[in-house]
């Protein structure tokens, strides 16, 4: 069995969520940086002699990066469970920072012709491949590095490291926007966040070669191994795994899309437009901690149900609200809203759903199914609402797809609570396990370190 290199569990805790949240925070914020400047990448990539044109292929492009997601999530997540945690984040941010790299560098339409175009893709693609792998490992280390009745509150720094890359890319947008003219913002200015963002790389792969293995046993089945096994013991899962995250993720980038909603439907200025991704990732990062401590005391299936049937309730009357009264306040007051109560439910549905598998097969599981469910739904978010927008003239037509999504997303999450039975065979990591014996002083403590099943919550 692999073991922390120290001996100290408030070492072990403290390393898993450092090196989790650094590089998590920083490959999310690469990559929502591109939707909150998709207006003037579109220009720059894909010139056109219409604005909308030039913003669906920005956004199309924006979804080639999903593709590779599922091929990352299988395998890196496969990586992971065989090889462990440690190496298979290290290997996610180095692919990231060349992606990032590529499109920091790679000159515009103007300049090298088509080939702008094809190295932007491929730099997309490298970055979703990364990304892909690292949700899995990441919420896998979080929960395996949790102290006995924290899992929640551990897991919860996905959302918060995922709301502070919104709130960053959203801080850094607003002051460009402030600092420089629109021209210099379209020509030369989108790309100062991606550079920014490379600057935190060598600090992230310092922290994450140092990050506490929690993979109990590695090297015992290959990739192909460990994904058919996951297929044979959690098919039902796994389906349901990708129904619950859907919402999640199409309620999410719905509001990081609300930077380009309020720029070409609501005609904001870009400083205006700017402003609803501060208040989006500051949201993100409220729900999550918030969500993660509720589920922790009240359970994952009260946590991750409730907060979504009141998002399909109040999605619609907030875009009409919005668009009543167009305001830049009113424009950062929904999206905050949409982004607190949607929130709520999405740690509470992480942690269930990542105590819904074993150790050895976790990190394949998150991944694969957080990386389907992002490339198919996810990654065509924005493409469709936009076009959705064009087609029907409804400029509300956005709260639909968060309506339809939500409703077939709250079945699964019923259902997620009947595959099951029983309490949780798992515990903790060994030595966590070992630091809660001595604290807790009884055997009768020391058996209850399994936490309650998806059923039992």
């Amino acid at each position: 069995m692999t073991r922390p290199r120290r001996g100290d569990a408030a070492l072990l805790d403290g390393w898993g969520v450092a090196a989790t949240a650094a590089g998590n925070a920083l490959e999310f914020y690469d990559f929502i940086a591109y939707g909150t400047f998709a207006v003037y990448i579109g220009r720059a990539f894909f010139p056109s002699g219409s604005p909308l044109t030039s913003l669906l292929l920005s956004l199309a492009t924006f979804g080639v990066g999903f593709l590779t997601r599922p091929l990352g999530g299988l395998w890196i997540g496969a990586y992971a469970d065989r090889a462990g945690r440690r190496p298979a984040l290290t290997l996610t941010i180095a692919l990231m920072a060349a992606g990032t790299l590529a499109l920091v560098l790679t000159p515009s339409y103007s300049t090298i012709g088509p080939a702008a175009p094809v190295i932007l893709v491929l730099a997309r693609l490298a970055q979703g491949f990364a990304l892909g792998g690292e949700v899995g490992p990441a919420t896998a280390v979080l929960l395996e590095c949790a102290p006995l009745g924290r899992r929640g509150e551990f897991v919860s720094w996905q959302g918060i490291t995922q709301g502070g890359a919104v709130l960053a890319a959203g801080l850094v947008g607003f002051g460009l926007a402030q600092a420089l003219s629109a021209e210099q913002l379209a020509a030369w200015g989108w790309r100062l966040p991606f550079a920014l963002g490379l600057l935190i790389v060598p600090i992230g792969l310092y922290i994450r070669r140092r990050l506490p293995e929690t993979l109990e046993v590695t090297g015992v089945h290959g990739s192909a191994a460990v994904l058919r096994n996951l297929w044979k013991d959690h098919g039902t899962t796994l389906v349901l795994a990708v129904l619950i995250i859907m919402s999640l993720t199409i309620s999410t980038y719905v509001n990081n899309y609300m930077t380009t909603y309020a720029l070409t439907t609501l005609r904001m200025s870009a400083s205006q437009a700017m402003a609803a991704s501060v208040g989006n990732g500051a949201s993100m990062m409220i729900a999550a901690l918030v969500s993660g401590r509720l589920c922790d005391r009240y359970g994952r299936k009260f946590v991750m149900i409730i907060p979504r049937i009141a998002l399909l309730a109040a999605v619609y009357p907030a875009f009409l609200l919005l668009l009543h009264r167009t305001t830049p306040m009113m424009l950062v007051l929904v999206t905050v809203f949409l982004q607190l109560i949607g929130g709520l439910s999405g740690t509470a549905a992480l942690t269930a759903l990542a105590e819904a598998f074993p150790n050895r097969t976790r990190s394949s599981a998150l991944a694969v199914t957080y990386a389907i469910a992002v490339a198919v739904f996810g990654g065509t978010a924005q493409f469709i609402v936009t076009w959705l927008l064009s087609v029907t003239g409804d400029r509300a037509a956005p709260a639909y797809y968060v309506m339809v999504t939500s409703g077939i997303s709250l079945w699964a999450m019923f259902r997620l609570t009947r595959t099951r039975p029983g309490r949780s065979s798992e515990p903790t990591h060994p030595h966590q396990m070992a630091l809660d014996r001595r604290q807790s002083g009884t055997v009768q403590q020391a058996e209850q370190t399994a936490e309650p099943s998806v059923a039992d919550q």
